[in-house]
């Protein structure tokens, strides 16, 4: 039971809940945009007379309804969804992270062990042929 509560404890997980409860909070908010202000406008781009915009496959039965102002609506909810996303989530965290990795000093990569092997022996042959330097 420790190591599911540790597990449960991690600030990785917390914070993955918070996300998805926001997230759905998130996409209601969004879907509701998008069902109540966006749909009627994009319906009224189809005409007075017409039941949105789209067309139909054979007149007269609406289960051939081309729904073509749906598929403009869900194109509007993703992008919005995705911007925010973006702008909220991402952009954020990846500022913290620049930030976070810019005050950590850069170590050198350490040198294969041949070649460092081959500077001492450079190094000891230089002294050896100038015992003035």
């Amino acid at each position: 039971m420790k190591g599911f509560k540790d597990f449960v404890m991690q600030g990785n997980v917390i914070d993955l809940a918070v996300g998805v409860v926001i997230g759905g909070a998130f996409t209601a908010l969004v879907t509701g945009f998008v069902t109540y202000i966006i749909n009627p406008i994009v319906a009224a781009a189809g005409g007075a007379d017409s039941i949105g915009l789209g067309f139909m496959v054979r007149p007269g039965n609406e289960a051939t309804f081309v729904n073509v102002g749906a598929l403009i609506s869900a194109i509007i909810t993703f992008l919005i969804t995705a911007a925010v996303v973006y702008f909220v989530f991402v952009m954020p965290m990846t500022k913290a992270r620049e930030f976070a990795n810019r005050n950590k000093p850069v170590e050198a990569e350490a040198a294969p062990e041949d070649i460092v092997l081959l500077t001492e022996i450079r190094d000891a042959l230089r002294t050896n042929s100038n015992p003035q330097a």
